[in-house]
């Protein structure tokens, strides 16, 4: 038999689609591809460092256009990272990253290259530094302001086992918006830990000191021979009595003195810092050296970087708060897909401050550095001068509406569900337990998805069910939004308004007026309701369509008001329905169901009883349809409950 061979034309085109293949997958990034490890990184000479860094930025835009993630703050960091751990030993030593956002160039450094493929997907690489997906990822993040803190505890505790390595924080400037950063730099400042920070300077315009003068005395106080030399002076002055401690005194304050005169101190030495710096982050000789010296240093120091955000992939360098966080795009010519029309939740809120902010000019609105994603920039634009964005500062934000209220006005807090958790304090003892009309605007509620369990919303009415005075309301529609901030407002005490990430669509004859907060039924049924709020409204109405199909009719109940809980409503159903589902998009324990089953209890109610949350608390990143699988949420599963527990009474 002749033997068949491909046409050399269709051979040329095949290997030319192979080889496109293999580039779009990386495998032809050939310093990339030695290393393997941390370990293979330090047999590199500069050079090779520097093609290195271009091909991790081109890993990582072809690699981010099919998944989506963090881009432009992972661009940034590229030249610092390889640094980093071109000095350091990982993970002997520690780097906590702060935020975690841009801890991608890491994990390629680290051996999860081929991770990237099921980057932020269910079951996959995640997006943020994971203790049990590396040995080098030495500290979870998520939120902010949390990396110097975490870097001195382990710090200490090197010191109390007598332990020789570094500690390593790197954090961002938009990070050091928060309180708790300046905390843990005060605490640090006070003794004589070794630590060192990382300011990644990449946006917000921090003082710097500039001029001859200055690059002058970065140089000498990060110069090993400096330093050397400074330390063998003093010991020799020190040696003559009397006049050597005071000759070392004198030396120090003239040094300090001339300091003093020529170059303002910066924030961080008046901490007690060695503050070095600025120095170019995509230099890598510099960086280097300076890393280098840093490690002689005694006592904490903060080497403050400046980067470019979205460097070397232009359109996220011309817009980087775009490139911050996306989805699948077109790499080669930098094309977002277009967002979409869909009329969200963060939309509603926003129109709906707008809408009664025109009618009272009491409302104000606050953000903790989230303008555009709690959807309050409509606010912004429309009354600048009511609005106030406080930065990276939950607690302060909380208690600074509180100020606000106690002065007569009407303050709306929007934040991100998994944020307000920093300000639980400021919640209870600056708010409620003054009974202070306060609004609390708590976006993405319930699963955000890709984030993963640091940003998931699935506490909140677990925390804020048990701070007195709060009412907890959550909004099943974007339509319903402005009628629920009315509600709250007439209230004139805390309230919490929930609602999740995106969108849902339901009829408009399913929307209702917030009056008092009371259940509605939505659709009739026999003998078993779902009560459900918030979001799982409208899954609780596709499930009911389904079950009909096999001969079950349920009731679809809305509870528009979680806390305080609707005891009359609860009567009703009760006596009418004698098995009850609740399903809500939030944590099992002391969420929406256990308000309602304690009641229930207390009254001495013994219907069937049965709530749909998630039970462990701990959700990790996917897309939310996979999430709501695994976690026994989907129609599916609910359906399968139902007619498992239903079985007897059905028969």
């Amino acid at each position: 038999m002749k033997e068949w061979r491909m046409p050399l034309f269709y051979t040329i085109k095949l290997n030319l689609k192979l080889n496109l293949e293999k580039r779009m997958d990386g495998k032809m990034l050939k310093t990339l591809d030695k290393i393997k490890s941390v370990e293979d990184l330090k047999a590199l000479d500069l050079d090779e460092l520097q093609v290195l860094a271009k091909e991790i930025r081109q890993f990582l835009v072809q690699s981010l256009a099919r998944t989506g993630g963090h881009l432009a703050s992972n661009l940034g960091v590229v030249e610092l990272t390889l640094a980093l751990h071109y000095i350091f030993d990982s993970p002997k030593d520690k780097m906590v990253w702060d935020v975690g956002h841009q801890a991608y160039v890491h994990k390629i450094l680290t051996g999860r290259r081929k991770g990237f493929k099921t980057l932020r997907k269910i079951d996959g690489m995640s997006g943020f530094p994971k203790r049990k997906e590396s040995e080098h990822d030495a500290f979870e993040t998520g939120h902010s302001s949390t990396s110097i803190s975490a870097a001195l505890g382990m710090a200490v505790a090197r010191d109390l086992k007598g332990e020789d390595s570094h500690v390593i924080a790197i954090i961002g400037d938009g990070a050091l918006t928060g309180g708790m950063a300046y905390e843990a730099m005060n605490n640090a400042g006070r003794g004589h830990t070794n630590l060192i920070v990382i300011l990644n300077d990449n946006e917000m315009s921090i003082s710097e000191n500039v001029g001859g003068m200055s690059r002058h005395l970065n140089h000498l106080r990060s110069n090993k021979d400096y330093l050397r030399a400074k330390e063998d002076i003093e010991g020799l002055l020190n040696k003559v009595p009397v006049v050597g401690s005071q000759l070392v005194d004198v030396v120090r304050k003239t040094k300090e003195g001339v300091k003093t005169v020529l170059v303002e101190n910066t924030l961080f030495e008046e901490m007690g810092f060695t503050y070095l710096g600025p120095i170019d982050g995509h230099n890598m000789n510099d960086l280097i050296e300076i890393l280098n010296n840093a490690k002689a240093m005694e006592g904490p120091v903060l080497i403050h970087v400046k980067t470019l955000k979205g460097k070397g992939y232009r359109p996220a360098v011309e817009n980087p708060s775009a490139y911050h966080g996306v989805g699948p795009f077109d790499f080669k010519s930098g094309e977002l897909p277009k967002k979409s029309n869909a009329y969200t939740f963060s939309d509603a809120f926003g129109y709906a401050m707008v809408s009664l902010g025109e009618k009272d000019d009491h409302i104000l609105g606050i953000t903790a550095a989230m303008s555009d994603g709690t959807g309050l920039s409509h606010f912004e634009r429309q009354f600048p001068k009511r609005f106030f964005d406080v930065g990276i500062a939950e607690q302060h934000a909380v208690t600074f509406a509180a100020g606000l209220a106690s002065s007569g006005y009407k303050p709306v807090f929007a934040v991100y569900s998994s944020f307000l958790q920093r300000a639980y304090d400021q919640v209870l003892h600056d708010v409620a337990l003054q009974n202070l009309p306060v609004v609390f605007g708590i976006d993405r509620a319930g699963l955000v998805g890709e984030d993963g369990a640091t940003h998931q919303g699935i506490f909140d009415i677990a925390f804020l069910s048990n701070i007195p005075n709060m009412t907890i309301l959550s909004v099943k529609m974007p339509e319903e939004m402005e009628s629920a901030l009315k509600y709250a407002f007439s209230l004139n005490s805390p309230v919490a308004i929930r609602y999740p990430r995106g969108t849902v669509t339901l009829d408009k004859k399913y929307q209702l007026p917030y009056t008092d907060g009371k259940m509605v039924t939505l659709e009739e049924g026999e003998k078993i309701a779902l009560l459900a709020t918030g979001k799982m409204v409208a899954q609780a109405l596709e499930m009911k369509k389904l079950l009909e199909e096999e001969g079950i009719n349920v009731a679809v109940i809305e509870a528009p008001c979680i806390v305080p809980v609707d005891e009359q409503g609860l009567e009703s159903i009760t006596s009418q329905y004698p098995t009850i589902f609740t399903m809500e998009d939030h944590v099992l324990k002391d969420g929406f169901g256990a308000q309602i089953a304690q009641w229930m209890m207390l009254h001495g109610k013994n219907n069937v009883f049965y709530s749909f949350a998630y039970e462990t608390g701990i959700v990790e990143h996917g897309d939310i349809p996979s999430l709501l699988e695994k976690e026994k949420l989907s129609n599916h599963h609910m359906i399968t409950k139902i007619k498992e527990m239903t079985k007897k009474e059905r028969a």
